[in-house]
């Protein structure tokens, strides 16, 4: 017969803390980001704004599912025996993710600018067309 030793790890512990940090990482800079990229979305629409909060919460779904999705992918730690390596573990987990997310903010700040860029440029050939005739 054999036995199974079970191993106190703090595994378990880390998972519960980690989760909601990264979610609430998530929503805090999803928030924070869309709030501010209607401005963009709406000068980008040229003032259609039904469209312009239609696109910019399709945006934030994706963001949400791209981000929260990372953030379970690389939810597995190596086995926890202390408190030291749990804090460490953490950190290097958190700060990791933390670095993403700020990239993946990073990104969606450039869409907004070039598709901004994109609607200038098309607005002045537009007016451009028109002052020909």
């Amino acid at each position: 017969m054999t036995t199974t030793v079970l191993t106190a790890t703090y595994n378990f512990s880390a998972y519960m803390i980690y989760l909601p940090i990264v979610i609430a990482l998530t929503v805090l800079v999803s928030q924070f980001l869309f709030k501010n990229s209607r401005t963009f979305m709406i000068d980008i629409f040229h003032q259609k704004k039904d469209i312009a909060m239609a696109t910019n919460s399709l945006f934030k779904i994706g963001f949400y599912l791209l981000n929260i999705g990372f953030a379970l992918c690389i939810i597995e730690f190596f086995p926890i025996e202390t408190i030291e390596r749990l804090v460490v573990a953490l950190s290097k987990k958190i700060g990791g993710f933390s670095i993403y997310l700020g990239i993946m903010m990073l990104l969606n700040l450039l869409l907004f600018l070039k598709g901004r860029k994109h609607a200038i440029n098309k607005e002045k050939y537009i007016d451009n067309e028109n002052t020909h005739f």
